[in-house]
């Protein structure tokens, strides 16, 4: 079984900044896409970014893209989200998830097999 746990969330203003961190842990994991997810209370799961371990590619979506980064460290075994000029309609849970095959399905939930419990990021205006 691999363990995702998050961290790093917690309460800032709008324009603010905060890091998410990733950790995977528990049986070697030999997929190579890692991503983040984030939910609103009353809304659907939606898609944030995703990076593949081998090649470092990522992919974003549109409301976060210029604002965020996502970063990988391979030696440990963590995945970052930097999330800069943050917007109260940022605000949701924040998922990291771990699936077998990086390519164009990335946004897609039913790609990963792990996930993280969560971690809660709230931006006041």
């Amino acid at each position: 079984q691999v363990q995702l746990v998050e961290s790093g969330g917690g309460l800032v203003q709008a324009g603010g900044s905060l890091r998410l961190s990733c950790a995977a842990s528990g049986r070697t994991f030999s997929g190579n896409a890692m991503g983040w997810f984030r939910q609103a209370p009353g809304k659907e799961r939606e898609f944030v970014a995703a990076i593949s371990w081998s090649s470092g590619n990522t992919y974003y979506a549109d409301s976060v893209k210029g604002r965020f980064t996502i970063s990988r460290d391979n030696a440990e075994n963590t995945v970052y989200l930097q999330m800069n000029s943050l917007k109260p309609e940022d605000t949701a849970v924040y998922y990291c998830a771990a699936g077998q095959q990086y390519g164009p399905w990335v946004n897609r939930q039913n790609t990963y097999d792990y996930w993280g419990q969560g971690t809660q990021v709230t931006v006041s205006s």
